[in-house]
């Protein structure tokens, strides 16, 4: 039996309560399809790849982390965002997306989900953005882990070799885990105990400050840090409403 994507969104507002969050983009519903979905497909950012895919599995609605729609709107429609909504409109499929709060969620998120997989035991909420935290840190315990081992588990986790700065100590028994693009939480990562920060990718200045500071930085790819929670997402939803649900992987080397 089909849903309606209606139900299907309020379910994921209800789980990921985007209203918490003063986001960088539009988060729910950004571009309407039909009313009802039997086929649901995700994946980490919006681009004309991901909706042919989408097209090509007969889905009906597509939820992103990364949406179409940034800042303060669209200020003109140019030809990239007019071919990519032409696909959605001719496969006849619904957008939605969910960035911030996918992030931050306690269960389903990519940075939960990092830190658990990462030998996280406990993990506790970490780095506010405008008052709500995005990310966590992983308590691993013990006298924990080596950088060489946490890089290992990492590559075993994303398919690919994180960029490592070794400025740290020998073990590493809380890690702060922020996905994407989240070096400039080294301070508050350093404030908080932590002997690691975990992201996506890094800006040039990342590599002074995290040997100034004495930590351990880890830059493990921003697509590669953010396919956990949308497919998580996707999962949960298919399973609550009993569709058909497919992981749509675009790579990206970022």
């Amino acid at each position: 039996m089909p849903a309606t994507i209606d139900e299907v969104l309020d379910e994921a507002d209800r789980l990921l309560e985007p209203d918490r969050f003063q986001d960088y983009c539009v988060n729910g519903l950004q571009v309407p399809g039909p009313l009802e979905v039997r086929t649901l497909a995700s994946g980490v950012s919006a681009s004309l790849e991901l909706f042919r895919q989408a097209a090509d599995a007969d889905a009906q609605l597509v939820i992103v982390h990364h949406g179409l729609f940034w800042g303060a709107g669209v200020r003109r429609l140019d030809g990239a965002l007019m071919r990519r909504l032409q696909a959605l409109f001719d496969a006849d499929m619904a957008l939605a997306a969910y960035h911030l709060p996918l992030d931050a969620h306690p269960q389903l998120g990519n940075n939960a989900l990092l830190a658990r997989e990462l030998g996280g035991k406990t993990i506790a909420p970490f780095a506010l953005h405008n008052g709500e935290p995005i990310g966590f840190i992983a308590h691993i315990g013990g006298e924990g882990v080596a950088i060489t081992e946490l890089a290992s588990r990492l590559c075993a986790l994303t398919a690919r070799e994180p960029l490592v700065f070794d400025f740290g100590p020998p073990g590493i028994s809380r890690i702060a885990v922020v996905s994407g693009a989240g070096a400039d939480y080294l301070g508050d990562a350093a404030d908080a105990g932590a002997q690691a920060l975990l992201t996506g990718e890094v800006p040039e200045r990342a590599m002074a400050d995290a040997r100034e500071l004495g930590l351990h930085l880890i830059a493990a790819g921003h697509y590669a840090t953010e396919t956990f929670g949308i497919r998580a997402l996707g999962e949960h939803l298919a399973t609550r409403f009993g569709l058909r649900h497919v992981f749509l992987d675009v790579p990206n080397p970022i």
